[in-house]
């Protein structure tokens, strides 16, 4: 029977008449009875109910079981929980038989170095066009995954000449579910929570998620913030497959809020500078014919408003570097089966699968109608980023391996997993006016992924003039400014690396490094007499301590620098195993420890130190494993409790315990060592109360190690835990505002001094959408050991504290002066002079315990590797100073 699309598709579901006739889109068509439908597979129609991500791996299983020759299903990893990754190339039978060739086609595309011209022109006029459809990156945007199931059937049962002109011309790769962990917690928890009948009350606990909700993953992560990092291995194992077959578009499908419509391309300002124009310009050619499809079905739209290109990290950014057009599709959420609108309407879940699948069908025919221009735009990019390379007189970007041999190690991997070309020295050299030693990195940026090292490695990224001016003129107004995320993100700074650059390097033998993250390290000496000593100061030596600890080897950790009688030094915080303090298989363990962990590890036949503290000192510390609590749950923020966990866990390689706030109030915890506050949303006063201020004091006070970051920070003021306090805006004028109902007259002689009189009341400082901040560190402290005279750290927000008085605490990170303070990013005169010299890391002894607070978050999205090892020293320097009752 020949039926309309959405009539036949959705009026089984009850979603509703279609609003305009679809047969002048050509979606007229029989649909094969051969191919499953959601209803055949799953026992319920399209639509009417939302699909667990197991559900939805059921039917792509069905899909490829019955097409065989249409679908190839792929699995790229699996996540925390254990769910598979997966995505689905769809096409026509030769297309699918010739998969292989499609990708060594665009691989040959993507690599002009070792690809003629006249190769390329062959594989433009003959490889088909390519779509990645990626959905639900969020869990709790619900509607996409299903329109991903939809799209999936209607290619392979419609039977229709558009259609299948489409699947000539084009490879669809559907990834249906990005983020299977959070979309199954927003399941479950919903259809815990339904009545008798679904709620349109935005009000009731339908529309309500409890923490954390359903949008992260298992380690709370904002999938959509990871594609820099590469944490999460369900953004690390799709950036894999992406690297396997280089689509020509990438669209990432969202939900927004319930009172707005549908979103797409092309994107709000500001716009990275790397973007090519040619990439915009075809931004907008997809953007126009979205249009026409939704203005034939009566579909409201918005476009270039909110949701900018200018930062990498998202993935409807992240696949630009590399010649992929990129882009954002949001769906009105109605969070559930229905919601009630502002404007009274009923907005359904079928509604978001309908605009989501619309827009699916129509990029699919751009891409298949584009297909020889943007094979051609895909060629012209590559060869433009190598010769972009070649004319700058900074091609050579050299980052010197002994710095930091762990974050030089882990950033190196983590360009090569980027899918950029990374080589290393075996040699020691000279370049860029400097000296470098075996084993240094080298990237030239005359390759292919050119942008994407520029927008990962250069220390700053522009925004247009115009577009700054325009936001200082909107803050004179009162009204809000149009920055929508972070605007640094340069991964050397945030790993506290230097980088040298110059227009060449001298010949040597260069080998090329591979996406490991960590080099095996080494044990040396074995049959030392005395036992064996790891230098303190990156992440290798702080694996090893974790691992050691987990494995009960006995640990000493000097506050101070000391020298053996041969010269050799060792940095304040280095680890001491001793054969006294240990078993007789020290050796062994230690060797098997080390090249997991990578750490070198030296063997010492004396104990003899010329210089700084021996071993019995009291200057070196036993480092007793601490039990390590960390508060959970509302009203503290999910994402960096999740981030703090991840990091302490999965790359400190230490368990943490979670424990929800409301049981700080009253909980003994007596069994830990050291408890991590992380930032919140909520006030900490109204949830901890008297008696959970009382609680957490007192534990203190026996010898507990307090951590808090960001806003936790702010209630250790309240609870007079640190004597700090958090500033109002520096006024730089003398203004009075008034208070009475009559007063004098003023005289205002300019606009500008109406601004200072308006502005002239108690108020918080201006908000920081984030930037990378130069701190100053105190270094005679071991709170501060093995950490470098300047790092970099993240800032957002507007909160700013007051240092700590010396009869208090000491404040052992600030921030530079106001001319030098920002690193990366934009940030507002004022908050410069007020933020300058202000604490960032403050340490208060309180009892025989102690506060170690963080003015912002060091853990922020796992970004800040360069801060790592003043966290470690935070956790487990904290544990071995304080003064507990044993």
């Amino acid at each position: 029977m020949k039926k309309t699309l959405l009539a036949a598709v959705f009026a089984v579901a009850g979603l509703g008449p279609v609003q305009a006739d679809t047969h002048s889109l050509g979606l007229d068509t029989d649909y094969r009875a051969l191919t499953p439908s959601v209803e055949n597979v799953l026992g319920y129609p399209i639509g009417s109910r939302i699909s667990s991500p197991a559900a939805m791996y059921n039917y792509f299983q069905a899909l490829q079981q019955t097409h065989p020759d249409q679908v190839k299903l792929f699995n790229y990893g699996e996540t925390w929980e254990g769910r598979p990754l997966y995505y689905v190339a769809i096409s026509n039978a030769e297309n699918i038989a010739e998969l292989g060739d499609y990708r060594a086609g665009m691989q040959a595309l993507a690599n002009p170095q070792n690809t003629s011209s006249e190769q390329a022109e062959r594989l433009i006029n003959e490889l088909p066009a390519s779509i990645w459809l990626s959905y639900g990156v969020h869990g709790n945007e619900i509607s996409s995954p299903e329109a991903g199931m939809l799209t999936a059937w209607h290619l392979l049962a419609a039977d229709d000449q558009a259609t299948q002109d489409m699947l000539n011309n084009t490879v669809v790769f559907i990834d249906p579910v990005q983020n299977p962990d959070g979309r199954s917690r927003f399941v479950s928890r919903y259809y815990m929570n339904t009545g008798m009948e679904h709620s349109a009350d935005r009000i009731s606990v339908e529309h309500n998620e409890p923490w954390p909700s359903g949008r992260s993953n298992h380690y709370l992560f904002d999938l959509n913030r990871d594609w820099i990092a590469l944490t999460q291995p369900e953004v690390a194992g799709q950036v894999d497959a992406l690297l396997e077959t280089y689509p020509l578009i990438f669209v990432d499908l969202h939900e927004m809020g319930g009172d707005q419509t549908y979103y797409f391309t092309p994107e709000a300002r500001p716009y990275n500078p790397l973007i090519a124009k040619s990439q915009r310009e075809a931004l907008w050619t997809i953007g126009e014919n979205n249009g026409r499809w939704f203005d034939e079905h009566g579909f409201d739209y918005f476009t270039r408003e909110i949701f900018d290109a200018f930062y990498p990290g998202y993935g409807a950014s992240w696949p630009l570097y590399h010649g992929t057009l990129a882009m954002t599709y949001e769906m009105a959420s109605a969070r559930g089966h229905k919601f009630r609108t502002k404007d009274g309407e009923i907005l359904t879940y079928g509604d978001g699968v309908q605009r989501h699948f619309i827009a699916s069908l129509s990029t699919i025919e751009t891409a298949s109608n584009q297909r020889q221009r943007l094979l051609q735009d895909f060629w012209n990019y590559r060869k433009q980023a190598i010769e972009q390379g070649k004319k700058s007189d900074e091609r050579y970007v050299v980052i010197d391996s002994k710095q930091d041999p762990a974050g030089s190690k882990r950033l190196a991997g983590l360009l090569t997993q980027h899918g950029v070309q990374v080589q290393q020295s075996t040699q020691a050299f000279e370049a860029c006016g400097s000296d470098f030693s075996a084993g240094s990195y080298v990237i030239d940026t005359a390759q292919p992924a050119h942008f994407m090292v520029r927008t990962l490695l250069d220390e700053q990224i522009e925004m247009a003039p115009d577009f700054i001016a325009e936001q200082k003129r909107l803050r004179s107004n009162n009204l809000p400014d149009q920055i929508y995320d972070v605007t640094a993100w340069s991964l050397p700074l945030m790993f506290n690396l230097e980088q040298q650059r110059c227009a060449r390097l001298p010949r040597m033998e260069l080998s090329q490094v591979s996406g490991e993250l960590i080099a095996p390290g080494q044990l040396s000496n074995p049959d030392a007499k005395i036992g064996f000593v790891a230098a303190w100061g990156d992440m290798n030596s702080a694996r090893l301590l974790t691992a050691a600890l987990r494995e009960g080897l006995t640990v000493k950790q000097s506050d101070l620098a000391f020298t053996f009688k041969d010269g050799t030094s060792y940095p304040a915080g280095s680890l001491i195993f001793t054969r006294a303090d240990n078993t007789d298989d020290l050796s062994a363990r230690l060797t098997e420890l080390a090249v997991t962990s990578g750490a070198k590890v030296h063997g010492v036949d004396t104990s003899w130190i010329v210089d700084g503290p021996n071993f019995g000192s009291n200057n070196v510390q036993q480092v007793h494993a601490p039990r390590i609590a960390l508060a959970w749950d509302e009203p503290f923020s999910s994402l960096n409790a999740g981030h703090t966990r991840y990091l302490i866990e999965r790359q400190f390689g230490y368990p943490v315990t979670a424990i929800r706030a409301d049981q700080l109030r009253r909980a003994d915890l007596s069994r830990y060592q050291v408890l991590i506050l992380p930032t919140s949303y909520g006030s900490l006063t109204e949830t901890f109360g008297e008696q959970g201020q009382q609680n957490l004091t007192q534990w203190v006070e026996r010898g507990g190690v307090l951590i808090t970051f960001a806003n936790a920070t702010k209630w250790a003021v309240e609870a007079n835990l640190l004597a700090s306090a958090l500033e109002k805006e520096a006024k730089s004028n003398e203004l009075e505002v008034h208070t009475e109902k009559r007063v004098d007259g003023l005289l205002l002689n300019s606009a500008e001094h109406l601004h200072q009189y308006v502005n002239g009341a108690d108020t918080d400082p201006y908000w920081t959408s984030g930037v990378l901040t130069k701190l100053d560190v105190d270094q005679e402290h071991w709170l501060t050991a093995g950490v470098p005279e300047n790092v970099v750290s993240l800032t957002v927000g507007n909160q700013i504290f007051r240092p700590l008085t010396i009869n208090n605490g000491r404040n052992l990170m600030t921030y530079a002066g106001a001319d030098e303070l920002a690193v990366s990013g934009y940030l507002w005169a004022e908050n410069k002079q007020q933020l300058a010299h202000k604490p960032y890391l403050m340490w208060q002894p309180r009892g025989r315990g102690m506060v170690i607070s963080f003015t912002q978050e060091p853990t922020y999205r796992a970004y800040l590797d360069g801060l790592n090892v003043t966290l470690m020293n935070a956790i487990f320097g904290g544990a071995s100073h304080a003064r507990p009752l044993r």
